[in-house]
């Protein structure tokens, strides 16, 4: 058990040195556009820190985790026996260490078992909206409202800066949006000028990967007075 408990209080000081010190390089540096600041902190100076906090937390627990117990001698023995000197754990040490260690492995579980957000991270779902023939398409794309509805909330899908296509004679919107929760409820609405909006199921995973390709057309999920279909393709971001 003291084996256990030093290796977690080592280990537990690694952690929080390279942390500390990748944070406090970070804060210092500013702004970081690229990453490329935040990748140098934690892979090159961060070891720093490890090994330091390292040092601390093995420290820690030869002087903290374990105290001394001065044993009584036995009333046979003279008044001048000597005093046994026994070390044993430090019960607070021990039960704040493994209250930390048990926070930070449910901490990582979540994020990298349970978390909410998509394995992929950010996914881009690409999509294209094919009106009828003859209807037109606004002159002005400000006027093209697409939201997808996730299950924390409303995603803003922009058109694209080329946001008008052609399909042969049905004209074409291409949109995208940003994904970014592990849901099955994901639904796509389009409202044009002048019509009630439109809204479609997507049929996808919780936790979707990529997609090959555009998904078949399919019109509204209530029966569609202007006949609108949509497709779409997801993509990871990174």
């Amino acid at each position: 058990m003291r084996f256990i408990l030093g290796l977690l209080s080592a280990l537990l000081g690694m952690l929080a040195g390279w942390s500390a010190l990748a944070a406090l390089v970070i804060m210092l540096a500013g702004p970081d556009r690229d990453g490329g600041i935040a990748m140098g902190a934690f892979f090159n100076i961060g070891p720093i820190g490890g090994v330091v906090g390292l040092i601390a937390g093995i420290w820690l627990f030869a002087r903290i985790g374990l105290v001394r117990n001065s044993a009584a001698p036995p009333v046979a023995e003279t008044s001048n026996a000597a005093v046994r000197a026994e070390t044993r754990l430090s019960f607070p040490f021990a039960v704040t260490l493994l209250l930390i260690t048990a926070g930070l492995v449910w901490w990582a579980w979540y994020e990298f078992i349970r978390s909410p957000y998509l394995s992929h991270g950010f996914m881009t779902l690409e999509l294209q909206f094919r009106l009828p023939p003859g209807m037109t398409l606004p002159d002005d794309k400000e006027d093209v409202q697409i939201e997808v509805e996730e299950a924390r909330g409303h995603a803003i899908a922009s058109p694209a800066a080329s946001w008008r296509a052609h399909d042969g004679d049905r004209p074409v919107i291409l949109a995208s949006a940003s994904l970014m929760y592990k849901t099955r409820h994901r639904v796509v609405s389009l409202t044009l000028p002048g019509s009630p909006a439109e809204t479609w199921q997507i049929d996808l995973p919780s936790d979707p990967d990529p997609t090959p390709g555009y998904s078949p057309w399919r019109v509204a999920g209530e029966p569609s007075r202007a006949r609108i279909e949509m497709n779409f393709r997801l993509r990871a971001d990174r």
